[in-house]
């Protein structure tokens, strides 16, 4: 970056920084996402503002094969931010990066999965274990500390 442009995104990051914290955001998601932002400064040499959506897909595809979702997840929210509440403007691609749906287990299975469950189990002693820790509403490790 030229001098003028380093003046540019100094001032922008610092109002980026000041704009975080008075949205009363934790100090771990204020250092997330001012990391986001420096990150994506840094890739291209730029001010984030001035980026094309092309370049911004490029960044993303990137990030998602070197980084977790979880990372992708954050980089994108400190992004948004700081477009929409820095730049002020729209956040016109928003739909460049989708993050996975995960499906997990309930906390609390329902009879019929219990059952279900259950009689899965082949082995007798596995049958067992299942039926002590879930009658007794034992967690793993209590289970397998008991003793006869």
């Amino acid at each position: 970056m030229t001098a003028t442009e380093q003046a540019r995104f100094d001032k922008l990051y610092h109002c980026h920084l000041r704009t975080l914290k008075l949205r009363g955001l934790s100090d771990n998601t204020i250092d997330c996402y001012a990391r986001a932002v420096r990150r994506i400064s840094s890739r291209f040499d730029c001010c984030p503002d001035q980026l094309t959506v092309e370049q911004l897909e490029g960044y993303f595809s990137e990030l998602v094969d070197s980084h977790s979702w979880s990372t992708v997840k954050i980089d994108r929210n400190g992004l948004q931010f700081f477009w929409k509440y820095v730049l002020k403007t729209d956040w016109q691609w928003l739909n460049i990066i989708k993050v996975p749906k995960v499906q997990t287990l309930p906390d609390i299975l329902t009879l019929n999965e219990v059952e279900r469950l259950i009689l899965a189990t082949r082995q007798l002693r596995y049958r067992v274990f299942l039926l002590t820790t879930y009658s007794m509403g034992l967690r793993l490790s209590e289970t397998l500390s008991l003793q006869a």
